[in-house]
C-alpha cells in the first residue's frame, strides 16, 4: 500500500470511529497555529502544536492508555475481574480510571504525593484505590513501589507499566505520528516532544521517519534533577523507561522550570491557550528549532505536541504572577 493510500485509509477508519463509545473519542486532535509568539519568525517557518487536551480524558495519555488497555485484552492479560494496576504522575492514571470505568475495570494506582490537587480530586471522582508515594523520589518512587505488588499479587492485578509496554509508543506511531503527517500534507521537517515515558517521541518519531527519513526528531526534557516540569523526566539521572532509546532523537533540548512558567503565562495571555506546564516547554523547543532554522535561512514547518491543558495545575502559585 503507498503512503498516500495508507493515510487515506486511516482517514476513512478514524472517521468511522468518531462517534459511539467514549475510546473511539481517543485521538485526531487539531494542530493549533500562533499569532504571537511567533511573530517574530518569517513567513516560511512555521510552528504547530498538536491539542492534546481535546481527549476525552484531557491528555495525550488517553492514546498509550487506551493502547495498553486493547492490547492487553487481546493478548488475554486483562480480563473481567482483573484490576488496572500502574504509577503515574496522573495523566495516564486519568486516562485508565477513564477507560476502566467506561469498560468495567477496577484502577489502582501509586503516584508521587505532591501531584497537583485537581489530579487526585479528578481520579478520586472516578473513584481510583491510591497509593500515594514520597514526594522527594517522584515518578521513579512511585515506580519501584508498584513493582512490588505487581509482583506479589499477579493474578490480581493487570500491571499496565506504561514505562516499559510498547503498546505505549505504538499508539502514537499507529495514531499521532500518521495524523502529523497527514495534517501538515507532508511538510512536516521536525517533530518537538517533551520525554516522559518517551512513548510519544518514539512512536510518532518512527512514524515520521518511515515517511521521511529527512524529518528531524528532537527531544525536550527538563535541565535538572530537580524540576517542576510535571509528567518530564530529567533522563540522565531517572530510571530511563524501556521504551527509551537514547540517541534516537536528532537533538535533545533542556528546559529550565521557571522558563516554561513565563511561557506558560505567554499563550495563555497572548495566544489564548490555557496549556499545561509540559506543553509550555514543548513550545520553548519548537521555538528553539524555528529560531535555528530562521538563522540559518531555511524554511520549515516545526510540530510539537500539549499534553495537556491547565485545567490540572491552576493551584500553582505562578499563575497569579
Amino acid at each position: 500500500m503507498t503512503i498516500t493510500a495508507e493515510l487515506e485509509a486511516d482517514r476513512l477508519k478514524e472517521s468511522a470511529d468518531a462517534s459511539g463509545d467514549i475510546e473511539r473519542q481517543i485521538g485526531n486532535t487539531p494542530l493549533l497555529r500562533f499569532r504571537r509568539v511567533t511573530q517574530h519568525l518569517p513567513a516560511d517557518v512555521r510552528v504547530l502544536a498538536k491539542a492534546e487536551w481535546q481527549n476525552p480524558g484531557g491528555s495525550v495519555k488517553d492514546r498509550a492508555a487506551y493502547g495498553i488497555i486493547r492490547s492487553a485484552e487481546t493478548a488475554g492479560q486483562l480480563r473481567p475481574g482483573k484490576t488496572i494496576l500502574d504509577s503515574t504522575s496522573g495523566n495516564t492514571g486519568i486516562a485508565y480510571a477513564m477507560i476502566g470505568a467506561a469498560k468495567g475495570y477496577r484502577v489502582k494506582l501509586y503516584l508521587p504525593e505532591n501531584v497537583s490537587p485537581e489530579r487526585v480530586a479528578i481520579l478520586r471522582a472516578y473513584d481510583v484505590d491510591l497509593v500515594f508515594t514520597d514526594p522527594l523520589e517522584g515518578s521513579d518512587g512511585a515506580l519501584e513501589a508498584v513493582r512490588g505488588l505487581a509482583a506479589r499479587e499477579a493474578d490480581r492485578y493487570f500491571y499496565a507499566d506504561q514505562y516499559n509496554n510498547p503498546a505505549n509508543w505504538r499508539a502514537h506511531y499507529q495514531g499521532t505520528g500518521a495524523e502529523i503527517w497527514r495534517q501538515t500534507a507532508g511538510a512536516v521537517t521536525h517533530f518537538v516532544a517533551g520525554l516522559g515515558t518517551s512513548g510519544t517521541l518514539m512512536g510518532a518519531g518512527r512514524r515520521l521517519k518511515e515517511y521521511s527519513a529527512a524529518v528531524q526528531i528532537v527531544s525536550v526534557e527538563p535541565d535538572s534533577p530537580f524540576h517542576g516540569l510535571e509528567g518530564l523526566k530529567h533522563m540522565e539521572s531517572a530510571i530511563q523507561p524501556g521504551i527509551f532509546r537514547a540517541g534516537f532523537a536528532d537533538a535533545a533540548l533542556s528546559v529550565r522550570t521557571e522558563d516554561a512558567h513565563t511561557m506558560a503565562l505567554r499563550l495563555a495571555r497572548e495566544e489564548g491557550f490555557l496549556v499545561g506546564i509540559s506543553s509550555a516547554a514543548a513550545m520553548i523547543g519548537a521555538l528553539r528549532v524555528a529560531e535555528a532554522l530562521a538563522e540559518r535561512e531555511e524554511s520549515g514547518t516545526v510540530v510539537t505536541l500539549f499534553p495537556d491543558n491547565a485545567y490540572k495545575y491552576l493551584s500553582e502559585a505562578f499563575w497569579r504572577g
